[in-house]
């Protein structure tokens, strides 16, 4: 009866083990999936109800650009639509979501990501969060930014929506499990995930990093 015991403890161990990387690697397909979903309903909301929608990539960033703790914030830049007959206030879908991303799951691009070319050719890598890149020669860099939808269906840098020179193109990174090494980031590549919008159009692409030869390669989803 012991060795039985014996043995289904070391199985159950071994069973546990395996599964911490599927686990990981599922925390960061649903981080990745609400990224997506949440940018995407923005947008969708904006077109919509004829307003425009901003869209918060929140969190603790820490010296290496990490965004941790990473939250994202759709919200209404008009807060109601009225009142109702009992003076209660009618936002219908114009309410504020804040989207809690799994805790081993960061904003984060990885030191690596730099001699990769970046999805759809936006700056170079360096940050987690790289907004700002607009028609009017604006060279992005932006971490932990916000961006609003317009109803015509584009990303701009303010919610007044004042066309073409605010156009507000980037692309977010998402990585994990990511681990600290002196305060820079570091983390298992083919992990990697991204997300690009194209300003002028609002259109939002999803990205996966896969090894290509002796490097790597974006691949869009």
């Amino acid at each position: 009866m012991i060795i039985v015991v014996a043995i289904t403890i070391v199985v159950s161990v071994i069973s546990v083990v395996s599964l911490v990387p599927l686990l990981q690697s599922q925390h960061l397909t649903n981080a990745y999936n609400t990224t997506l979903s949440a940018m995407r309903q923005a947008r969708d909301n904006a077109v919509s109800q004829r307003t425009s929608y901003s869209v918060t990539f929140g969190g603790t960033v820490n010296s290496g650009g990490i965004i941790t703790s990473s939250t994202i914030t759709v919200a209404p830049t008009v807060t109601s639509f009225g009142t109702d007959s009992s003076g209660a206030s009618l936002g219908g879908d114009q309410n504020t979501v804040v989207y809690q991303l799994p805790s081993d799951v960061a904003f984060s691009a990885l030191s690596g990501l730099a001699s990769v070319p970046p999805p759809d050719g936006y700056g170079s890598s360096a940050n987690s969060v790289d907004f700002g890149y607009t028609s009017n020669g604006n060279a992005g860099g932006t971490t932990k930014t916000v961006l609003y939808f317009c109803p015509d269906g584009s990303a701009q840098t303010a919610s007044g929506c004042l066309g073409a020179g605010n156009w507000d193109g980037g692309v977010v990174y998402l990585n994990g499990p990511v681990v600290y090494s002196g305060g820079m980031p570091s983390g298992y590549m083919p992990n990697s995930r991204a997300i690009s919008l194209w300003g002028a159009t609002g259109r939002i692409h999803g990205w996966r990093l896969y090894p290509s030869g002796a490097t790597y390669q974006w691949v869009r989803q």
